[in-house]
Protein backbone atom coordinates (compact mmCIF):
# COMPACT_ATOMS: atom_id res chain seq x y z
CA UNK A 1 0.00 0.00 0.00
CA UNK A 2 2.00 3.66 -0.91
CA UNK A 3 1.93 5.34 1.82
CA UNK A 4 -1.24 8.29 1.92
CA UNK A 5 -3.01 10.30 4.47
CA UNK A 6 -5.96 7.83 5.48
CA UNK A 7 -5.29 6.56 9.12
CA UNK A 8 -2.68 7.21 12.07
CA UNK A 9 -3.31 3.84 11.94
CA UNK A 10 -1.82 2.45 8.83
CA UNK A 11 1.36 3.48 9.67
CA UNK A 12 3.89 0.63 10.92
CA UNK A 13 5.56 0.11 14.40
CA UNK A 14 7.97 2.10 15.46
CA UNK A 15 11.44 0.23 15.50
CA UNK A 16 12.16 0.51 19.57
CA UNK A 17 8.34 -1.04 20.25
CA UNK A 18 9.45 -3.72 17.64
CA UNK A 19 12.88 -4.40 19.32
CA UNK A 20 11.07 -4.35 22.92
CA UNK A 21 8.73 -7.43 22.11
CA UNK A 22 11.37 -9.39 20.92
CA UNK A 23 13.80 -8.05 24.20
CA UNK A 24 10.62 -9.72 26.19
CA UNK A 25 10.69 -13.02 24.23
CA UNK A 26 13.01 -14.84 26.15
CA UNK A 27 12.07 -17.89 28.62
CA UNK A 28 9.03 -18.04 29.99
CA UNK A 29 7.27 -15.40 32.34
CA UNK A 30 3.93 -15.76 33.91
CA UNK A 31 0.65 -15.39 32.01
CA UNK A 32 -2.52 -12.43 32.27
CA UNK A 33 -0.33 -9.63 33.67
CA UNK A 34 0.92 -11.34 36.52
CA UNK A 35 4.32 -10.79 34.99
CA UNK A 36 7.39 -8.68 35.80
CA UNK A 37 7.31 -6.61 32.76
CA UNK A 38 3.58 -5.75 33.01
CA UNK A 39 4.10 -4.70 36.80
CA UNK A 40 7.01 -2.64 35.95
CA UNK A 41 5.06 -0.83 33.24
CA UNK A 42 1.75 -0.20 35.44
CA UNK A 43 4.40 1.61 37.88
CA UNK A 44 5.19 3.82 34.94
CA UNK A 45 2.02 4.90 34.28
CA UNK A 46 1.53 5.38 37.74
CA UNK A 47 4.56 7.62 37.42
CA UNK A 48 2.65 9.80 34.80
CA UNK A 49 -0.79 9.40 36.19
CA UNK A 50 -0.57 8.91 40.03
CA UNK A 51 -0.58 6.47 42.78
CA UNK A 52 -4.17 5.95 42.44
CA UNK A 53 -4.30 5.11 39.03
CA UNK A 54 -5.19 1.62 38.08
CA UNK A 55 -4.56 0.22 35.19
CA UNK A 56 -5.61 -2.50 32.70
CA UNK A 57 -3.89 -3.61 29.43
CA UNK A 58 -6.54 -4.20 26.39
CA UNK A 59 -6.14 -5.22 22.53
CA UNK A 60 -7.92 -1.85 21.37
CA UNK A 61 -9.22 1.48 21.44
CA UNK A 62 -12.93 0.06 21.32
CA UNK A 63 -12.29 -2.31 24.08
CA UNK A 64 -10.77 0.24 26.24
CA UNK A 65 -13.89 2.58 25.78
CA UNK A 66 -16.41 -0.43 26.18
CA UNK A 67 -14.51 -1.14 29.47
CA UNK A 68 -14.21 2.29 31.05
CA UNK A 69 -18.18 2.76 30.44
CA UNK A 70 -18.49 -0.58 31.72
CA UNK A 71 -17.01 0.25 34.58
CA UNK A 72 -18.90 3.04 35.29
CA UNK A 73 -22.24 2.04 34.20
CA UNK A 74 -24.97 -0.20 34.39
CA UNK A 75 -27.93 -1.17 31.81
CA UNK A 76 -30.64 1.14 32.99
CA UNK A 77 -27.69 4.73 32.71
CA UNK A 78 -26.96 6.55 29.74
CA UNK A 79 -23.70 8.32 28.45
CA UNK A 80 -23.90 11.90 26.98
CA UNK A 81 -21.37 12.02 24.01
CA UNK A 82 -21.00 14.34 21.16
CA UNK A 83 -22.73 12.92 17.70
CA UNK A 84 -19.49 12.54 16.22
CA UNK A 85 -17.48 10.70 18.99
CA UNK A 86 -16.29 7.36 18.37
CA UNK A 87 -17.82 5.42 20.78
CA UNK A 88 -21.47 6.51 18.58
CA UNK A 89 -20.24 6.51 15.15
CA UNK A 90 -16.87 3.71 14.84
CA UNK A 91 -17.55 1.45 17.65
CA UNK A 92 -20.56 -0.42 15.50
CA UNK A 93 -23.08 -0.34 18.86
CA UNK A 94 -20.18 -2.17 21.21
CA UNK A 95 -20.91 0.14 23.95
CA UNK A 96 -24.41 -0.31 23.62
CA UNK A 97 -24.61 -3.90 23.54
CA UNK A 98 -21.63 -4.90 26.23
CA UNK A 99 -23.06 -2.65 28.78
CA UNK A 100 -26.61 -1.95 27.70
CA UNK A 101 -26.50 1.38 28.73
CA UNK A 102 -27.77 4.33 26.35
CA UNK A 103 -25.94 6.98 24.08
CA UNK A 104 -27.46 10.34 24.35
CA UNK A 105 -25.75 12.31 21.67
CA UNK A 106 -25.31 16.28 21.28
CA UNK A 107 -24.97 18.32 17.84
CA UNK A 108 -21.80 20.08 18.71
CA UNK A 109 -20.19 22.97 15.69
CA UNK A 110 -16.58 21.22 16.22
CA UNK A 111 -16.78 18.13 18.10
CA UNK A 112 -16.63 19.60 21.56
CA UNK A 113 -19.12 19.31 24.25
CA UNK A 114 -19.86 22.34 26.59
CA UNK A 115 -21.55 22.26 30.00
CA UNK A 116 -24.09 23.99 28.53
CA UNK A 117 -24.93 21.45 25.47
CA UNK A 118 -24.41 18.72 28.14
CA UNK A 119 -27.04 19.91 30.32
CA UNK A 120 -29.67 19.45 27.07
CA UNK A 121 -29.40 15.94 28.39
CA UNK A 122 -29.35 16.12 32.00
CA UNK A 123 -33.07 15.58 33.02
CA UNK A 124 -35.23 12.36 34.16
CA UNK A 125 -32.93 12.14 37.13
CA UNK A 126 -35.22 9.45 39.42
CA UNK A 127 -37.63 8.98 36.98
CA UNK A 128 -37.69 5.25 36.28
CA UNK A 129 -39.14 5.06 32.67
CA UNK A 130 -36.34 7.17 31.62
CA UNK A 131 -32.24 6.11 31.14
CA UNK A 132 -30.43 7.60 34.33
CA UNK A 133 -27.40 9.54 33.06
CA UNK A 134 -23.87 8.36 34.62
CA UNK A 135 -21.32 9.42 32.56
CA UNK A 136 -19.94 12.08 30.31
CA UNK A 137 -17.85 11.05 27.80
CA UNK A 138 -15.14 13.01 25.41
CA UNK A 139 -12.57 12.39 22.79
CA UNK A 140 -9.06 14.54 23.22
CA UNK A 141 -7.96 15.10 20.67
CA UNK A 142 -12.01 15.34 19.08
CA UNK A 143 -12.76 13.10 16.25
CA UNK A 144 -12.62 16.61 14.06
CA UNK A 145 -8.79 16.89 15.45
CA UNK A 146 -9.87 19.44 17.67
CA UNK A 147 -8.90 20.17 21.59
CA UNK A 148 -10.53 20.38 24.90
CA UNK A 149 -8.16 23.33 27.19
CA UNK A 150 -7.33 22.16 30.57
CA UNK A 151 -10.63 24.44 31.55
CA UNK A 152 -12.88 23.16 29.56
CA UNK A 153 -12.10 19.39 30.81
CA UNK A 154 -11.77 20.51 34.99
CA UNK A 155 -15.75 22.45 33.69
CA UNK A 156 -16.95 19.00 32.30
CA UNK A 157 -16.00 17.16 35.58
CA UNK A 158 -17.77 19.55 38.02
CA UNK A 159 -20.36 19.35 35.64
CA UNK A 160 -20.57 15.63 35.79
CA UNK A 161 -19.37 15.16 39.75
CA UNK A 162 -21.74 17.92 40.35
CA UNK A 163 -24.76 15.45 38.90
CA UNK A 164 -23.19 12.45 40.22
CA UNK A 165 -21.92 11.45 37.22
CA UNK A 166 -18.47 10.27 35.64
CA UNK A 167 -15.92 11.84 33.18
CA UNK A 168 -14.70 9.77 30.20
CA UNK A 169 -11.82 10.34 28.02
CA UNK A 170 -11.21 8.59 24.85
CA UNK A 171 -7.30 9.52 24.81
CA UNK A 172 -6.97 7.54 20.97
CA UNK A 173 -4.30 10.21 20.27
CA UNK A 174 -3.43 11.25 23.68
CA UNK A 175 -0.32 11.83 23.13
CA UNK A 176 -0.69 14.17 20.45
CA UNK A 177 -2.91 16.32 22.52
CA UNK A 178 -0.42 16.51 25.30
CA UNK A 179 2.08 17.57 23.15
CA UNK A 180 -0.20 20.19 21.63
CA UNK A 181 -1.15 21.72 25.06
CA UNK A 182 2.24 21.40 26.33
CA UNK A 183 1.64 19.59 29.68
CA UNK A 184 1.71 16.21 31.39
CA UNK A 185 -0.59 13.28 31.20
CA UNK A 186 -1.36 13.83 34.86
CA UNK A 187 -2.30 17.27 34.04
CA UNK A 188 -4.58 16.66 31.82
CA UNK A 189 -6.64 14.17 33.62
CA UNK A 190 -5.91 13.55 37.39
CA UNK A 191 -5.61 17.30 38.65
CA UNK A 192 -8.97 17.91 36.77
CA UNK A 193 -10.90 15.38 38.25
CA UNK A 194 -10.76 12.99 34.83
CA UNK A 195 -12.27 9.30 36.43
CA UNK A 196 -11.34 7.27 33.86
CA UNK A 197 -9.20 7.04 30.58
CA UNK A 198 -8.74 4.83 27.34
CA UNK A 199 -4.93 5.80 26.62
CA UNK A 200 -4.16 4.85 22.82
CA UNK A 201 -0.71 4.14 21.69
CA UNK A 202 -1.47 2.23 18.61
CA UNK A 203 -2.04 5.18 16.60
CA UNK A 204 1.17 6.59 17.64
CA UNK A 205 3.55 3.69 16.84
CA UNK A 206 2.79 0.81 18.87
CA UNK A 207 1.97 -2.38 17.24
CA UNK A 208 -1.50 -3.50 19.51
CA UNK A 209 -2.81 -2.66 22.99
CA UNK A 210 -4.66 0.60 24.56
CA UNK A 211 -4.81 0.78 28.19
CA UNK A 212 -7.54 1.57 30.54
CA UNK A 213 -6.34 4.08 33.19
CA UNK A 214 -9.06 4.21 35.98
CA UNK A 215 -8.23 7.26 38.37
CA UNK A 216 -11.29 7.40 40.22
CA UNK A 217 -10.62 4.18 42.63
CA UNK A 218 -14.70 3.35 43.02
CA UNK A 219 -14.06 2.00 39.35
CA UNK A 220 -11.61 -0.65 40.37
CA UNK A 221 -13.95 -2.97 42.69
CA UNK A 222 -14.71 -6.10 40.03
CA UNK A 223 -12.72 -5.05 36.88
CA UNK A 224 -10.60 -7.53 36.81
CA UNK A 225 -13.80 -9.52 36.24
CA UNK A 226 -15.38 -7.28 33.71
CA UNK A 227 -12.46 -7.56 31.55
CA UNK A 228 -12.12 -10.77 31.40
CA UNK A 229 -15.82 -10.84 30.65
CA UNK A 230 -15.26 -8.20 27.72
CA UNK A 231 -12.68 -10.63 26.17
CA UNK A 232 -10.08 -7.70 26.87
CA UNK A 233 -7.65 -10.37 28.89
CA UNK A 234 -4.71 -11.10 27.08
CA UNK A 235 -2.66 -14.23 28.31
CA UNK A 236 0.92 -12.60 26.85
CA UNK A 237 0.26 -9.40 28.17
CA UNK A 238 4.00 -8.84 28.71
CA UNK A 239 4.38 -8.52 24.92
CA UNK A 240 1.55 -5.28 25.34
CA UNK A 241 3.52 -4.49 28.45
CA UNK A 242 6.58 -4.39 26.51
CA UNK A 243 5.58 -1.93 23.81
CA UNK A 244 4.08 0.76 26.85
CA UNK A 245 7.73 0.82 28.28
CA UNK A 246 9.38 1.74 25.07
CA UNK A 247 7.17 4.11 24.53
CA UNK A 248 7.48 5.72 27.65
CA UNK A 249 11.29 5.14 28.07
CA UNK A 250 12.92 8.10 26.76
CA UNK A 251 9.43 10.04 25.97
CA UNK A 252 9.36 8.30 22.50
CA UNK A 253 5.25 9.25 22.84
CA UNK A 254 6.19 12.91 22.86
CA UNK A 255 8.50 12.13 20.09
CA UNK A 256 6.52 10.53 17.61
CA UNK A 257 3.14 12.87 19.09
CA UNK A 258 5.10 16.19 18.05
CA UNK A 259 6.13 14.46 14.43
CA UNK A 260 2.38 13.58 13.45
CA UNK A 261 1.66 16.78 14.94
CA UNK A 262 4.48 18.87 13.08
CA UNK A 263 3.64 16.85 9.81
CA UNK A 264 -0.16 17.78 9.94
CA UNK A 265 0.90 21.80 10.33
CA UNK A 266 3.33 21.09 7.84
CA UNK A 267 0.53 20.02 5.43
CA UNK A 268 -1.93 22.93 6.70
CA UNK A 269 1.01 25.42 5.92
CA UNK A 270 1.27 24.12 2.33
CA UNK A 271 -2.37 24.18 1.39
CA UNK A 272 -4.56 26.62 3.43
CA UNK A 273 -3.98 29.24 0.83
CA UNK A 274 -4.36 27.39 -2.70
CA UNK A 275 -7.69 28.22 -4.04
CA UNK A 276 -10.28 25.92 -3.98
CA UNK A 277 -9.01 24.65 -0.78
CA UNK A 278 -11.42 25.40 2.70
CA UNK A 279 -9.69 24.16 5.90
CA UNK A 280 -12.86 23.61 7.93
CA UNK A 281 -11.30 23.10 11.46
CA UNK A 282 -8.59 24.10 13.60
CA UNK A 283 -5.18 21.90 12.67
CA UNK A 284 -4.42 21.10 16.67
CA UNK A 285 -2.94 17.88 16.56
CA UNK A 286 -1.87 15.36 13.24
CA UNK A 287 -5.55 15.46 11.23
CA UNK A 288 -6.49 18.04 8.31
CA UNK A 289 -10.03 18.79 7.43
CA UNK A 290 -10.28 19.98 3.80
CA UNK A 291 -13.43 20.84 2.18
CA UNK A 292 -12.59 20.01 -1.79
CA UNK A 293 -14.63 19.96 -5.03
CA UNK A 294 -15.61 16.47 -5.52
CA UNK A 295 -14.05 15.63 -8.72
CA UNK A 296 -10.71 16.93 -7.07
CA UNK A 297 -10.64 14.27 -3.90
CA UNK A 298 -11.77 11.60 -6.23
CA UNK A 299 -9.00 12.34 -8.52
CA UNK A 300 -6.71 12.87 -5.71
CA UNK A 301 -7.99 9.74 -4.27
CA UNK A 302 -6.90 7.25 -7.45
CA UNK A 303 -3.45 8.38 -6.67
CA UNK A 304 -3.25 9.09 -2.42
CA UNK A 305 -5.63 6.63 0.14
CA UNK A 306 -6.94 9.19 2.47
CA UNK A 307 -11.00 9.01 4.04
CA UNK A 308 -13.81 11.27 2.93
CA UNK A 309 -15.24 12.51 6.18
CA UNK A 310 -18.60 14.26 4.73
CA UNK A 311 -19.47 13.07 1.43
CA UNK A 312 -22.47 15.67 1.59
CA UNK A 313 -20.44 18.48 2.33
CA UNK A 314 -17.57 17.53 -0.04
CA UNK A 315 -14.79 17.11 3.30
CA UNK A 316 -12.61 14.85 3.68
CA UNK A 317 -9.41 14.06 6.30
CA UNK A 318 -5.48 13.71 5.85
CA UNK A 319 -4.24 11.91 8.30
CA UNK A 320 -0.45 12.27 9.76
CA UNK A 321 1.52 9.87 11.29
CA UNK A 322 4.57 9.62 13.31
CA UNK A 323 6.68 8.21 10.12
CA UNK A 324 4.78 10.79 7.92
CA UNK A 325 8.16 12.54 5.91
CA UNK A 326 8.87 15.80 4.22
CA UNK A 327 8.63 14.63 1.11
CA UNK A 328 5.33 12.94 1.67
CA UNK A 329 4.06 15.78 2.20
CA UNK A 330 5.57 17.52 -0.96
CA UNK A 331 4.86 15.27 -3.17
CA UNK A 332 0.97 15.23 -2.40
CA UNK A 333 0.80 18.65 -1.91
CA UNK A 334 2.18 18.56 -5.58
CA UNK A 335 -0.28 16.13 -7.13
CA UNK A 336 -3.08 18.32 -5.47
CA UNK A 337 -1.71 21.74 -7.05
CA UNK A 338 -1.57 19.80 -10.33
CA UNK A 339 -5.85 18.75 -9.94
CA UNK A 340 -6.89 22.13 -8.76
CA UNK A 341 -4.98 23.63 -11.87
CA UNK A 342 -6.37 21.22 -14.39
Amino acid sequence: MKRGFGSDNHSGVHPNVLKAIADVNVEHAMAYGEDEYSDEVVGMFKQYFGKQANVYFAFNGTGANVLCLDAMTRSHHAVVCADTAHIHVDECGAPQRITGAKLLTVKTPDGKLTPELVKTQLHGFGFQHHSQPKVISIAQPTELGTLYTLDEIKALADLAHSYNMYLHIDGARFANAAVALGCTFRQMTTDLGVDALSFGGTKNGLMIGEAVVLLNPKLNEDFLYRRKQAMQLCSKMRFIAAQFKAYFEGELWKENAAHSNAMAKMLYNEIKDLKGVEVVYPVEVNGVFVRLKREVWTELQKKYFFYDWDEDDNVVRFMCSFDTTKDDIFSFVSTLKTLLND
